[in-house]
């Protein structure tokens, strides 16, 4: 399975548009996030020869406007688009995916999207003193579990949680995306760390809301296995 970057902070090429918020490509089909607008989305599926016509799933992790940015220009013009969403995401949100005629899916609990593809489901976290309702992608492929995340707002070990106990006898392999780590100290990166080490996930890439220093402090414990997650780079799983 493969899992193409179309957006973040950095990418691999200078035609690449890069700004805030993260999009992924699972496969051909399956899409998760769409970053801050959909000028910089169209420009890097332009670039990357992604063929947009596949694409029968978008998956939104939470409702900001660094995630949810290019979701109308994936939409425009489209009929046959399963997007899927939270219960707790605004009004708002849900009318402009119904008002094009496309199929909104609110998630509340695990959900499989695709073969091998699955869904977590909403999961309450906490933001600027209030709820945020937030879902995490899961694939399970022949090397294992990948957990793909697009702030993680509730806690990635929560997230990591939640997946061991849906999936108790399959390992884990990856987990990248954003882990919100922005203002948390070093020795808290750490036991994240080391709860990732007990869980035995092999590759890990924080990017995006995750900060520098759990980017950096990740990278020296994972070496090699540590992944960039930029903008025109493919990461199997």
């Amino acid at each position: 399975m493969e899992v193409r970057i179309l957006f973040n902070s950095a990418g691999i090429e200078e035609n690449l548009s890069t700004g805030w918020g993260v999009s992924f490509l699972i496969g051909d089909s399956v899409l998760f996030d769409t970053g801050e607008k959909g000028e910089s989305l169209l420009n890097n599926t332009k670039e990357m020869k992604v063929d947009l016509s596949l694409i029968r799933d978008v998956v939104i992790s939470h409702d900001h406007w660094d995630h949810t940015g290019g979701l109308g220009d994936i939409l425009h013009g489209r009929q046959d688009i399963n997007v899927y969403a939270c219960p707790g995401f605004s009004d708002e949100f849900k009318a402009k995916v119904r008002s094009g005629h496309n199929r909104l899916f609110e998630s509340d609990g695990f959900v499989e999207v695709v073969k091998g593809i699955y869904l977590t489901g909403e999961i309450i976290g906490e933001y600027k003193g209030g709820d945020i309702s937030e879902q995490a992608v899961v694939v399970d492929s022949d090397k294992g579990l990948t957990v793909i995340t697009g702030c993680a707002h509730p806690g990635i070990v929560k997230i990591l949680d939640l997946v061991r106990n849906k999936f108790p006898d399959r390992p884990f392999y990856s987990v990248f995306g954003g882990f919100h780590l922005m203002d948390k100290h070093s020795r808290n990166i750490h036991s994240i760390i080391n709860v990732f080490k007990e869980l035995g996930i092999k590759k890990a890439g924080p990017t995006h809301c995750s900060g520098t220093e759990s980017e950096n402090v990740f990278k020296k414990e994972y070496g090699d296995s540590f992944l960039t997650a930029k903008a025109g780079e493919t990461i199997y799983i």
